[in-house]
């Protein structure tokens, strides 16, 4: 459970001891709360659950998810040849992309919540949602093409 729920924080969090800080502190949650989980077959949502909502009031405290940053600059690829697009590579690409979007990506993407659930969450508008998911989708596809496809807009 403890590599899954990291990956969680890793999708969310760059820093390592920010991961390791909201991991330890999810699992203290966990540990504590455990009498309210009503199924135990439930677990691995709950705790997820639990893990992304750390990842959250983590990331509440550092980025305003109103505000788009400045472009990343792109990766430069590292060869001509075109390589396959795999899962990870595309969980990396996320750290290129400003924090805003990465987050809402992750929530909308991954953990399949809707643009109101989203806007509740980080206290911003549903439009703010879909336009920083937008901006996510758009910087990511731009980034593959560029890396894995070698194709310049």
């Amino acid at each position: 459970m403890a590599p899954k729920l990291y990956r969680t924080c890793k999708r969310y969090l760059k820093k390592e001891e920010e991961i390791e800080e909201v991991l330890a502190d999810a699992f203290y949650t966990i540990f504590t709360k455990i009498e309210q989980l009503k199924e135990v077959g439930a677990f691995e949502a709950w705790s997820r659950k639990i893990t992304v909502n750390q990842c959250l009031q983590q990331l509440k405290r550092n980025v305003n998810f109103n505000l788009y940053l400045e472009d990343n600059q792109y990766l430069q690829p590292e060869s001509t040849q075109e390589t396959p697009l795999e899962e990870e590579d595309l969980l990396n690409l996320l750290n290129h992309i400003p924090e805003g979007c990465k987050t809402i990506f992750n929530l909308f993407v991954i953990e399949g919540f809707g643009h109101k659930e989203i806007a509740v969450m980080l206290n911003i508008s549903e439009g703010t949602s879909k336009s920083q998911l937008n901006v996510a989708k758009t910087k990511l596809k731009a980034m593959v093409n560029v890396l894995y496809y070698q194709k310049v807009k």
